[in-house]
C-alpha cells in the first residue's frame, strides 16, 4: 500500500467533509459539558485545511502538506483543540518528510507521532475524559500491528474499533480537565466531543484509505 501525496490529499479533504457532516453532532455532544462550539471549531479547522491543501495542488512532498496544515489548523481555530491538532500534524510531519507516497508503516507512524503530540500538549491520559481517550488506544493498537507485521487493512480495522470504544468509554467517565472539569459528576453519562470528534477524523481516514486503489493490501 502506498498513498501518494494526491491520494493524501483526497482523503483529508474526505475528513473534513465529514467532519463537517458530524458539526452539529458535535456541538449537541458539546452543550452538554462545554461551551457547545466544539463542531464549529473543527468544521473551521478542517475548511481552513481543504483551502490550504487546494492551494498546496502542485506540492509532492507530504511532509511540507502537514507541516503547512499544522500552522494552518492552529491560526484558524482560537480554541484549545487548536494547539494540539496543530502539535499533532507538526509530529506527523516528521515522518512523511522529503516523501512522495505513504507506506502502510508510515501512515501508522504518522498517527502514532502525531497522538504523542496531543499527549505531550495536552497532558492527558486515558480515563481523563478528552480525545486522548479515543487516540491512545488507536495508537497503540497501531503500534501493535506494527509489531506483529499486520496487513494494513486489519491494523486499520483493529484501530478504529479500539478508537470507538475508547470514545464509548467516555460515557461512564468524570471529567478531571479543562471547562468540563469544572462539572464533576454531571459530566457522566455522555461521550466527550473531543473524543467523538476524533473518532471521525481516523473513521474517515480508515474509510478514504479504503476506496483507495490497493489500499487492502501491503
Amino acid at each position: 500500500m502506498n498513498l501518494t501525496a494526491e491520494e493524501w490529499k483526497r482523503i483529508w479533504l474526505e475528513i473534513g467533509e465529514r467532519i463537517e457532516e458530524k458539526k452539529d453532532e458535535l456541538c449537541d455532544l458539546d452543550r452538554v459539558i462545554g461551551d457547545g462550539d466544539h463542531g464549529i471549531s473543527m468544521a473551521i479547522g478542517w475548511q481552513a485545511i481543504r483551502d490550504d491543501l487546494l492551494r498546496m495542488e502542485k506540492e509532492k512532498d507530504l511532509g511540507a502538506l502537514l507541516r503547512s496544515v499544522s500552522r494552518t489548523f492552529l491560526n484558524a481555530v482560537g480554541a484549545s483543540v487548536g494547539p494540539l491538532y496543530g502539535t499533532a500534524f507538526l509530529r506527523g510531519s516528521a515522518v512523511l518528510a522529503g516523501k512522495e507516497a505513504a507506506s502502510a508503516e508510515d501512515a501508522q507512524r504518522f498517527w502514532i507521532a502525531a497522538v504523542g503530540g496531543i499527549q505531550q500538549m495536552g497532558k492527558a491520559q486515558i480515563g481523563d475524559k478528552t480525545m486522548l481517550d479515543t487516540w491512545i488506544p488507536i495508537a497503540e493498537s497501531l503500534g501493535a500491528s506494527l509489531e506483529a507485521g499486520e496487513a494494513w487493512e486489519t491494523a486499520l480495522d483493529k484501530a478504529a474499533e479500539a478508537g470507538r470504544r475508547g470514545m464509548e468509554s467516555t460515557r461512564d467517565l468524570v471529567s478531571r480537565i479543562g471547562r468540563s472539569g469544572r462539572l464533576g459528576e454531571r459530566s457522566k453519562g455522555h461521550i466527550d466531543p473531543g473524543a467523538a470528534s476524533a473518532f471521525v477524523i481516523f473513521s474517515a481516514f480508515v474509510d478514504g484509505c479504503k476506496r483507495r486503489k490497493g489500499a487492502t493490501s501491503q
